[in-house]
């Protein structure tokens, strides 16, 4: 893509396939009633226009999907035009070969909308039963792994030897996707060696912002561009994205009132196992103003923070997690119906003036 062609803007949302207590009701949906509403947000989320949706990899009970790849076939038969991608597969504890494979059969099935999302992963707890634990050098795996599931992306036959498996010697691996190149991004949190890395292999970066203040990133984005240019990419033709928590509502007001205390009890939980304290009220509130890290608000506020965040990293996506914790389906459902509907129309008419007076400077 020449520098002169602009990268059209995605909206999308993610999801971990979260299973806990609503706080309205303290109960607990079955599995199989979670997947169901798990296929009926993506379906919703494909009718009115949203551009992709991801599926994250856990393993543990307060989060459903062990194998996104599985919900993602499913959700491929009931939409027509989005794009579905992990969000994150974690490539550790992963065999690349199994991860391509299924991958490019989802690719097959949804007719040329798979995408990966590889990633360290924010959780461990995968390590123990695939691999029996913590590995003494992790950056040293997971890039001898990411190196390996780039070269099943670019070659239908390898050749390929490694530390932590076995050698591949000119065998082709299969099914071949539908699309020519399968898109592969490369997942983040704040890590600088992170952003070196995707910028030099030339990779779609996709950065968690999900605290702090967001233009404390610029320089980590910097770093991405300033990494491909010197590897003798061309940095404008590089996506990035960028993965925020938030809900939308009718009002501001009703948006926190009823994000909230699904978020704080979800944040707790995990704030538990890592030391954190517990999240208050005001906290949450000063996160959903425009410099704050969540998209909490109304349609216009969150298309405006959208917009704002696009001053700062000049993105060419934005993904969406609006249920970290357990909210009622029904409310999911309308908060994904004004994203589509009132959101992104906002945001997509906004860039492409933007985009067209950036040609017209040139």
């Amino acid at each position: 893509m020449s520098d002169s062609t602009p990268i059209p803007f995605e909206l999308g949302l993610y999801s971990f396939g979260e299973r806990t207590p609503d706080t309205q009701t303290g109960l607990t949906v079955s599995p199989q009633q979670r997947v169901r509403d798990l296929l009926e947000e993506i379906e919703l989320a494909d009718q009115v226009g949203l551009d992709v949706y991801g599926i994250g990899e856990h393993h543990r009970a307060d989060y459903l999907v062990s194998t996104p790849a599985v919900v993602l076939a499913a959700a491929a038969a009931r939409t027509k035009t989005i794009r579905l991608t992990s969000a994150v597969t974690v490539l550790g504890t992963e065999d690349p070969v199994r991860v391509f494979q299924a991958f490019a059969t989802l690719d097959l099935i949804s007719g040329g909308r798979a995408e990966i999302m590889a990633g360290r992963g924010s959780f461990s707890e995968s390590f123990p039963i695939f691999i029996g634990g913590m590995p003494r050098d992790y950056d040293e795996l997971f890039a001898e792994k990411l190196d390996l599931l780039l070269e099943l992306r670019d070659s239908e036959r390898i050749s390929w030897s490694g530390k932590y498996r076995p050698a591949l010697v000119n065998v082709g691996i299969y099914p071949r996707p539908m699309q020519d190149e399968l898109p592969i991004w490369l997942a983040v949190g704040g890590t600088p060696a992170s952003a070196v890395r995707a910028g030099q292999l030339g990779l779609p970066l996709a950065l968690a912002i999900i605290g702090g203040m967001p233009e404390q990133f610029k320089g980590f984005t910097d770093l991405y561009r300033d990494s491909a240019a010197q590897a003798g990419r061309d940095p404008a033709a590089l996506k990035l994205g960028i993965n925020s928590h938030g809900y939308i509502a009718a009002t501001s007001q009703a948006a926190r009132d009823e994000s909230f205390p699904a978020h704080a009890a979800a944040m707790y939980a995990i704030g538990k196992e890592r030391g954190w304290s517990k999240m208050t009220r005001q906290q949450y509130d000063a996160s959903s103003t425009l410099r704050g890290a969540y998209f909490v608000g109304d349609p216009e506020q969150v298309a405006e923070k959208i917009l704002y965040q696009h001053e700062i990293f000049d993105h060419n996506r934005f993904l969406l997690q609006m249920s970290v914790g357990t909210l009622p389906h029904a409310q999911i459902m309308k908060a994904i119906e004004l994203y589509g509907t009132q959101v992104a129309p906002l945001v997509r008419s906004e860039v492409a003036k933007r985009q067209k007076r950036e040609l017209v400077s040139v």
